[in-house]
Protein backbone atom coordinates (compact mmCIF):
# COMPACT_ATOMS: atom_id res chain seq x y z
CA UNK A 1 0.00 0.00 0.00
CA UNK A 2 2.83 2.40 0.83
CA UNK A 3 4.45 1.67 -2.53
CA UNK A 4 1.18 2.40 -4.34
CA UNK A 5 0.77 5.71 -2.49
CA UNK A 6 4.37 6.64 -3.24
CA UNK A 7 3.89 5.91 -6.95
CA UNK A 8 0.60 7.81 -7.04
CA UNK A 9 2.21 10.80 -5.32
CA UNK A 10 5.23 10.64 -7.62
CA UNK A 11 3.09 10.55 -10.79
CA UNK A 12 0.89 13.38 -9.51
CA UNK A 13 3.92 15.50 -8.72
CA UNK A 14 5.38 14.89 -12.18
CA UNK A 15 2.25 16.11 -13.90
CA UNK A 16 1.96 19.12 -11.60
CA UNK A 17 5.60 20.19 -11.90
CA UNK A 18 6.61 19.22 -15.41
CA UNK A 19 4.08 19.79 -18.21
CA UNK A 20 6.40 17.97 -20.62
CA UNK A 21 5.82 14.81 -18.58
CA UNK A 22 2.27 14.76 -19.95
CA UNK A 23 3.67 13.32 -23.15
CA UNK A 24 3.92 9.84 -21.60
CA UNK A 25 0.59 9.59 -19.83
CA UNK A 26 -0.44 6.33 -21.48
CA UNK A 27 2.94 4.72 -20.81
CA UNK A 28 2.86 5.67 -17.13
CA UNK A 29 -0.71 4.43 -16.74
CA UNK A 30 0.19 1.21 -18.53
CA UNK A 31 3.20 0.57 -16.29
CA UNK A 32 1.21 1.37 -13.16
CA UNK A 33 -1.60 -1.02 -14.15
CA UNK A 34 0.08 -4.06 -12.53
CA UNK A 35 -0.82 -6.24 -15.51
CA UNK A 36 1.69 -8.98 -16.25
CA UNK A 37 1.82 -7.98 -19.93
CA UNK A 38 2.60 -4.36 -19.02
CA UNK A 39 6.32 -4.45 -19.68
CA UNK A 40 8.38 -1.30 -20.22
CA UNK A 41 8.86 -2.16 -23.91
CA UNK A 42 5.17 -2.88 -24.52
CA UNK A 43 4.01 0.23 -22.64
CA UNK A 44 6.52 2.33 -24.60
CA UNK A 45 5.17 0.88 -27.83
CA UNK A 46 1.59 1.61 -26.77
CA UNK A 47 2.63 5.20 -25.97
CA UNK A 48 4.16 5.61 -29.45
CA UNK A 49 0.89 4.40 -31.01
CA UNK A 50 -1.09 6.75 -28.75
CA UNK A 51 1.07 9.65 -29.93
CA UNK A 52 0.00 8.87 -33.49
CA UNK A 53 -3.66 8.03 -32.89
CA UNK A 54 -4.76 10.26 -30.00
CA UNK A 55 -4.49 13.92 -29.11
CA UNK A 56 -2.90 14.91 -25.81
CA UNK A 57 -6.36 15.62 -24.46
CA UNK A 58 -7.51 12.15 -25.56
CA UNK A 59 -4.45 10.58 -23.93
CA UNK A 60 -5.16 12.34 -20.66
CA UNK A 61 -8.68 10.96 -20.60
CA UNK A 62 -7.72 7.45 -21.79
CA UNK A 63 -4.89 7.18 -19.24
CA UNK A 64 -7.50 7.46 -16.48
CA UNK A 65 -9.28 4.42 -17.90
CA UNK A 66 -6.37 2.18 -16.86
CA UNK A 67 -7.38 2.69 -13.22
CA UNK A 68 -11.11 3.24 -13.74
CA UNK A 69 -12.40 1.28 -16.77
CA UNK A 70 -15.95 2.29 -15.87
CA UNK A 71 -15.18 5.78 -17.23
CA UNK A 72 -14.58 4.20 -20.64
CA UNK A 73 -17.93 2.40 -20.45
CA UNK A 74 -19.68 5.65 -19.57
CA UNK A 75 -18.11 7.41 -22.56
CA UNK A 76 -19.00 4.49 -24.83
CA UNK A 77 -22.64 4.68 -23.76
CA UNK A 78 -22.78 8.47 -24.11
CA UNK A 79 -24.90 9.86 -26.91
CA UNK A 80 -22.87 12.96 -27.74
CA UNK A 81 -21.06 13.33 -31.04
CA UNK A 82 -17.91 14.43 -29.20
CA UNK A 83 -17.85 11.27 -27.07
CA UNK A 84 -18.63 9.10 -30.11
CA UNK A 85 -15.67 10.63 -31.94
CA UNK A 86 -13.35 9.96 -29.00
CA UNK A 87 -14.61 6.39 -28.77
CA UNK A 88 -13.89 5.89 -32.49
CA UNK A 89 -10.36 7.27 -32.06
CA UNK A 90 -9.86 5.06 -29.01
CA UNK A 91 -11.00 1.92 -30.87
CA UNK A 92 -8.66 2.78 -33.73
CA UNK A 93 -5.82 3.30 -31.22
CA UNK A 94 -6.57 -0.06 -29.59
CA UNK A 95 -6.54 -1.90 -32.89
CA UNK A 96 -3.28 -0.23 -33.94
CA UNK A 97 -1.64 -0.92 -30.57
CA UNK A 98 -2.67 -4.57 -30.68
CA UNK A 99 -1.34 -5.00 -34.21
CA UNK A 100 1.95 -3.19 -33.59
CA UNK A 101 2.77 -3.95 -29.95
CA UNK A 102 1.68 -7.57 -29.55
Amino acid sequence: MKQFLFIAFYVASLTAVAPAADAAQIKRACLASDRTAATRDRCSCIQRVANQALTRSDQKKVAKWFTDPHQAQELKMSQTARDDALWDRYRNFGQMAQAICS
